[in-house]
């Protein structure tokens, strides 16, 4: 039997009696019933009332070629029919993540050429920390186990994946985090500049918390610092140009590994393959998901620096770790082709050069003068919008974050998928946006301002 032999209220039901969503607040969504989403093609999600939504989310960070892409199912089919499932232990392969991580190690920034597999960021996340506590020790300095992180910063939904980020509701309902991991300051200049001070000095002033957090714990307690090159999920929070440079330096300084997550930034999203490349970072890890499949597959991979590579090589031994479904050969399949259509399509260059570029453009000028908005910002296909009661001031309606939903909520129902984190509205569409795709948004967000507004005004 088939979903469509079913009605609308009867899937909401059933939802309502078994499904547990992430993320979510049960007993308010089941008294309003889930949105089902049925299909989706190119930009556009429909729901069971057969709407059509202009996905501005990509998914979750992860469509990067659109929805409804028969060649990925294809792909799917082909090595399903073939070889649908064999692992990767016992000294055995299957050749799609052998011909994946050479295509990965060709992508990724000089210096990083070894893969390990799994199934979402969180596991890779998992998996990083792992390495690198595992890489000092077999350099005999065990003690060198410290991460430092950020606040706000988001890792996963593990419990490493957790501890090493900065959400504070999340830590509260961990009760009981993993030991050696501490967060300092975000790069986030529209709330933490100080009055007068330009964009470089307080990137420069954002780095210094990491050289402060290794100076307070001995550089001979702190294995690595680990960060979102562009902090997704905590708001699109855009460093200035002069922070990564400076982390990296101060890393080098003290021999510190640095760990990039780019779970969210990676294949394409900031105009380069990597975003380590859109900043310039030597990046001795590489935490990817997501977009490697364009979310067609559950699959992630982290990339592994030469550094780190050599030494659990020739003297680790064995590596007690790994997943039933590392290196999935169906996943890894769709990998390669969704890959393979990124380039042939130039959809990252396309980014850099055209949308990326037309998008910030467009929000500036058609979002960014609005009275709800404190700042718009964005790098590539991604952007940011503050919602502010006051734009001078940067003052926020209470209760925090309220404002930003009834944006949200009126932007999905003006035919437009947003997503409210705190006071920020964010978006991450799918790369396949077009100049025109973007004046959509840009039309229908605006309208969801005008009403949100009038609503604020009614109060």
């Amino acid at each position: 039997m088939t979903y469509q032999n079913y009605s609308l209220k009867q899937l909401q039901q059933i939802d309502a009696a078994h499904h547990l969503h992430p993320f979510t607040d049960h007993k308010e969504l089941r008294e309003a019933g889930s949105r089902i989403i049925t299909h989706a093609n190119g930009p556009f999600i429909y729901d069971a009332d057969g709407t059509e939504i202009l996905d501005g989310m990509a998914g979750l960070w992860c469509v990067n070629v659109g929805y409804g892409r028969d060649e990925l199912a294809d792909a799917a089919y082909a090595q399903m029919k073939e070889l649908p499932y064999y692992n990767s232990f016992f000294k055995c392969s299957t050749p799609t993540p052998v011909l994946l991580s050479r295509k990965l190690a060709e992508l990724a920034p000089k210096g990083v050429a070894q893969v390990f597999y799994g199934s979402s960021g969180s596991e890779a996340n998992d998996t990083a920390l792992r390495l690198v506590r595992h890489y000092w020790a077999l350099e005999g300095k065990p003690e060198k186990n410290r991460i430092i992180s950020r606040k706000m910063g988001y890792h996963g939904s593990t419990i490493a994946g957790t501890s090493l980020g900065g959400m504070d509701l999340m830590h509260k309902q961990l009760g009981g985090a993993v030991p050696n991991i501490v967060h300092v300051m975000m790069p986030y200049a529209y709330e933490l500049a100080l009055p007068g001070e330009s964009d470089h000095d307080f990137g420069l002033r954002a780095a210094k918390a990491v050289e402060d957090a290794i100076l307070e714990a001995g550089a001979d307690k702190v294995a690595a610092f680990i960060g979102e090159p562009v902090m997704g999920a905590g708001g699109v929070k855009i460093p200035p140009m002069s922070y990564w440079p400076e982390v990296q330096r101060i890393c080098r300084k003290y021999d510190v590994l640095l760990m990039l997550d780019e779970v969210i930034t990676g294949y394409g999203r900031t105009g380069e393959w990597f975003a380590a490349q859109t900043f310039g970072i030597e990046p001795d890890t590489i935490t990817t998901a997501k977009a490697l499949t364009s979310g067609y597959q559950p699959l992630s991979a982290l990339l592994v620096g030469d550094r780190i590579a050599a030494t659990l090589v020739e003297k680790g031994g064995e590596f007690y770790h790994g997943y039933t479904y590392s290196g999935h050969p169906v996943a890894c399949a769709v990998a390669l082709k969704n890959i393979e259509i990124m380039e042939r399509e130039g959809l990252v260059d396309r980014v850099k050069n055209d949308t990326g570029p037309y998008f910030a453009q467009a929000l500036q000028e058609r979002i960014g003068g609005h009275e709800l908005v404190g700042e718009v910002r964005s790098i590539g296909l991604m952007g940011a919008i503050e919602i502010v009661k006051n734009r001078a001031t940067k003052e926020r309606f209470l209760p925090a974050g309220s404002a930003a939903v009834t944006v949200r909520d009126h932007a999905i129902a003006q035919g437009m998928m947003l997503r409210a984190t705190g006071d920020t509205m964010i978006l991450s569409p799918p790369l396949i946006w077009t100049r025109e795709t973007i004046d959509m948004a840009c039309e229908r967000i605006a309208r969801a301002l005008d009403l949100t507004l009038a609503d604020l005004r009614k109060k």
